[in-house]
């Protein structure tokens, strides 16, 4: 009887437990995780769903370089590199230690080899090499990061190299700050991620020595452990210990999971992925696939009665409470009157949308084309068209 008394309460302490483990998932409590600085950030929206540490100064390693890819794609979506030119690896970037694709000097690499170099196997040799070719100089290269760190309100944060290798501590930044590049270059650059998702691939080196074969392999093990993981960037020195800036994608959300400083690289993963998962059971995501065209509106004095005029953009709403998307309602605001003249778009009016009363965006109404201001000539030619017709 006593066994039975005793095994009874431990069944109802097992309970308990169990129960007491549910309400705190319920309820949405962030999970307990080893490292000391992370951030999870939804990409779209840039809404932080986590913080830890987030604005603590720490050093980020080879994270650096995804700044550094920042910088290429920009080049790249302007034109001043192409995807097929040869860039020639100098003695300054063959001399980089750390991790390496151990590219020799003078030898030439296209810049979507030199890309993949840098975001698959982090080689800093590939990432100075590229620096110099965009920049001239290494030092002018990181002034531009620097320039673009600021840009983005990244305020804890000073680069002294392009591929995170040094050690010194005026090399720094923050999980926050890596979030928020992070989300630069996935939001305006997605195609990121057709690099970072590659597991091994071959490059060719072509020196005096001949031809060899050399196997890139990706050093974020969250690829092949996390669904939906196919970024970003890892990063590991005494200094920096074990860092990750992690992307996945599911359900048609985006999110970034930003862990600096771990202990381990056992530790690094693991958090991560605890962070990521965390952030998809919060969040889901509203999208208006069903936005349409505005009609025309009237314009007043102008040499075009009717404006044409557009949605400036398209509109998403980040939930992380469970709302029902059902309720949500839009209309569409206008002044009293629209005088010309007017610009091509300069803002008209504004969608703006609400859930269960309340408004959570909203979305400017430009013209599509001017309309310039009616003067005597125009309103002759309409006179002497209304007797005529």
């Amino acid at each position: 009887m006593k066994k039975m008394r005793k095994l009874l309460r431990l069944m109802l302490s097992v309970c308990l437990c169990l129960c007491q483990v549910c309400t705190v998932q319920a309820a949405g409590t962030a999970p307990e995780i080893q490292t000391p600085h992370a951030v999870v950030m939804e990409v779209s929206t840039g809404a932080v769903l986590y913080e830890k540490g987030a604005d603590d100064w720490i050093h980020p390693a080879s994270v650096t370089k995804v700044m550094t890819m920042l910088l290429i794609f920009e080049a790249l979506e302007e034109g001043k590199i192409a995807l097929t030119d040869e860039v020639t690896t100098s003695a300054h970037a063959k001399s980089m230690g750390g991790s390496q694709v151990f590219l020799e000097e003078g030898e030439k690499q296209t810049v979507e080899t030199m890309m993949k170099c840098i975001i698959i196997a982090s080689g800093n040799d590939a990432a100075v090499a590229m620096s110099e070719y965009i920049a001239g100089t290494e030092q002018a290269f990181v002034d531009r990061m620097n320039e673009k760190a600021k840009s983005l309100g990244m305020k804890n944060t000073n680069f002294v190299d392009c591929c995170g290798l040094t050690d010194s501590t005026n090399h720094y930044t923050s999980a926050r700050d890596v979030a928020l590049m992070s989300r630069e270059l996935l939001y305006h650059f997605p195609e990121v991620v057709e690099y970072s998702d590659i597991w091994m691939e071959d490059i060719t080196h072509v020196t005096a020595k001949g031809s060899s074969l050399f196997t890139l392999t990706n050093t974020n093990k969250l690829l092949r452990t996390f669904e939906g993981c196919d970024g970003l960037k890892t990063g590991s020195t005494s200094l920096a210990k074990y860092c990750l800036s992690a992307t996945a994608r599911r359900n048609g959300i985006r999110l970034i999971g930003v862990v600096m400083t771990s202990p381990d690289s056992k530790t690094r993963f693991a958090d991560a992925g605890t962070l990521l998962g965390y952030g998809f059971s919060l969040c889901s995501l509203y999208q208006d696939d069903e936005m349409g065209t505005p009609e025309p509106v009237q314009v007043r004095g102008g040499v075009d009665d009717l404006a044409e005029v557009k949605y400036q953009s398209d509109f998403s709403y980040l939930s992380t409470t469970g709302e029902d998307f059902s309720f949500i309602t839009k209309s569409e605001e206008w002044p009293e009157e629209i005088n010309a003249p007017l610009e091509a778009g300069e803002q008209v009016g504004t969608l703006v949308y609400s859930l269960n009363g309340k408004e959570i965006g909203q979305v400017p109404i430009v013209t599509v084309n001017e309309v310039a201001k009616a003067g005597y000539a125009d309103y002759l030619g309409r006179v002497v068209d209304a007797w005529f017709l």
